[in-house]
């Protein structure tokens, strides 16, 4: 197969005040959620300027990625699209259709299986190759990378990088919290063809992370960032809920890594740097929250080794045990019949 082009996948993002309601309804476009809950959320954007930081963060990736491929014989010309915010994949497979590309390889900004965070990227492409039609180029999404290297490292160093700011005289009060964005039960337990993907893709990241940065102190695995009407339930605990019950066990110290983000979305900035901080800082707890992998030059490698191993049959590159799918087109992730807001 011959691909002639490389696409960054993502979710996309407000860059002014005026963007932020009409962005937040693409998020939940045919699922029927009045404006008044979405100006609930609305509110975490319009703390930070009505500006998303996700939008700049793949300009970065991007620049990263298109350097990397120059320096490393890979010519391939590099796009972007997003799912809910300009610059739209739709716009984007318009333009490789202008530019003579015919296939591209798809990296989406998301390291985990499951409908949202896999196979609606799937559902996006063919969307937008259907609205561009005749001379749309083909796209295949490069394999989900919770387990790579390039991926692991970073969230690793940033552990250890964030131990360092609490007190080592504490280490026995020493906790690891590991996060990532809660979906629905069902559309958890939908992941992938044998079921639970997303959670146990997860579970095993925050054991390598764990084991590597500090296999001395416990962790856990726990939620953020839920959203949906509230009798629809959700992947629990709450990172809230959660520091609240360390605090009565006499956890002292923290460490918050939230292994389910590639880049300090909104979610991490909000959700974790602000009301997870003050959580913390009301139950006494010390708290430092650990770095996601941005543009750390081992994820920027591991992308051009996703391309390599593609386009040159490379061997996979893991960590992990669980199996490894080089894309899922087919259903394996599929839609639960109740989804939440995201």
């Amino acid at each position: 197969m011959v691909y002639d082009a490389f696409v960054l996948l993502s979710f996309g993002g407000p860059e002014k005040p005026d963007d932020v309601m009409p962005f937040l309804r693409n998020v939940v476009r045919g699922r029927g959620v009045p404006d008044e809950r979405l100006a609930v959320v609305a509110e975490h954007y319009m703390h930070f300027g009505g500006v998303s930081p996700i939008n700049q963060q793949c300009r970065d990736l991007l620049a990263a990625v298109g350097a990397d491929f120059a320096a490393n014989g890979i010519d391939l010309p590099t796009y972007w699209g997003n799912r809910n915010w300009y610059p739209m994949l739709e716009d984007t497979v318009a333009q490789m259709r202008d530019d003579g590309v015919t296939h591209a390889l798809g990296f989406a900004t998301s390291a985990y299986g499951g409908y949202s965070s896999c196979k609606q990227y799937w559902e996006d492409i063919a969307r937008a190759r259907a609205k561009v039609g005749p001379g749309a180029p083909m796209i295949s999404k490069l394999r989900q990378f919770h387990d790579h290297p390039g991926f692991v490292g970073p969230h690793v160093s940033a552990v250890r990088d964030a131990l360092e700011t609490l007190d080592p005289r504490r280490r026995r009060t020493t906790r690891l919290v590991f996060t990532a964005h809660s979906i629905p039960v069902s559309m958890a337990d939908a992941a992938g063809p044998e079921g639970g993907r997303y959670t146990a893709q997860l579970s095993e990241t925050a054991g390598l992370v764990g084991a590597e940065a500090a296999d001395d102190l416990p962790w856990d695995l726990v939620w953020q960032s839920r959203s949906g009407p509230p009798q629809v339930p959700w992947l629990e605990p709450d990172i809230n809920d959660h520091l609240a019950m360390l605090a009565e066990k006499g956890v002292t110290e923290v460490v918050v890594s939230p292994i389910g983000f590639v880049s300090d979305h909104l979610e991490v900035i909000w959700d974790l740097d602000n009301e997870a901080a003050e959580t913390a800082k009301r139950l006494g707890l010390r708290y430092a929250r650990a770095a996601t992998p941005g543009t750390d030059q081992r994820f920027v490698t591991m992308i051009r080794e996703l391309v390599r191993e593609r386009t040159a049959g490379q061997p996979r590159r893991r960590l992990g045990t669980l199996p490894v799918w080089d894309d899922c087109p087919g259903g394996c992730c599929p839609t639960p019949q109740r989804r939440g807001a995201s």
